[in-house]
């Protein structure tokens, strides 16, 4: 498994050479509720704004991003009516290692109800820090503290992670046990 995480990460950057498309694709399809104007976004990923006009045009004019006047204002947001949204969402999500991380819990963790992605990469931001929140009525605590270190040396990302018997606070959820 961490070889596929490594090599899927070389393979979409090799196949989406631009950093930027690639840092709006994260911003956008990691969660569909992500969205942003120009100005907002450049700032955002510290880049100008012609670099980001450009790519946020491309991606519209493939469909991928949908624009929509708000106040004057032109706001993109990932097009989830695009027959490609989910497949791009998923490959977003193996590119920053999510599904890894998801397994790598499920598997010894205990009775896990629900799992959410809070702080930058809910918001779709690469900071390098996953923050992560594991909810359920008793998790092993030890298991995740001794899977962490092995998580980061196969994503290559800093794992946070909060455990609680309940979560009430705001973020993407990325798992539910029905």
């Amino acid at each position: 498994m961490s070889t596929f995480v490594i090599q899927n990460n070389k393979m979409l950057n090799s196949l989406i050479t631009s950093k930027t498309r690639l840092r709006l694709l994260m911003k956008f399809f990691i969660n569909a509720t992500n969205a942003g104007y120009l100005r907002g976004l450049a700032t955002e990923m510290q880049e100008n704004t012609n670099a980001i006009r450009k790519e946020l045009n491309n991606l519209s004019e493939a469909g991928y991003i949908i624009r929509t006047d708000s106040n004057g204002k032109i706001m993109y947001q990932a097009n989830t009516q695009h027959p490609l949204f989910s497949t791009l969402q998923q490959l977003i999500r193996k590119h920053i290692g999510i599904d890894h991380i998801i397994a790598q819990i499920l598997e010894r963790m205990g009775e896990v109800s629900r799992i959410y992605i809070i702080g930058d990469y809910a918001h779709g931001i690469d900071s390098g820090t996953i923050e992560v929140v594991i909810e359920g009525p008793a998790l092993d605590e030890n298991y995740i503290q001794q899977l962490l270190p092995k998580i980061k040396n196969e994503i290559h990302k800093e794992v946070k992670v909060q455990i609680t018997p309940l979560f009430l606070g705001d973020g993407l959820l990325i798992f539910e046990n029905n």
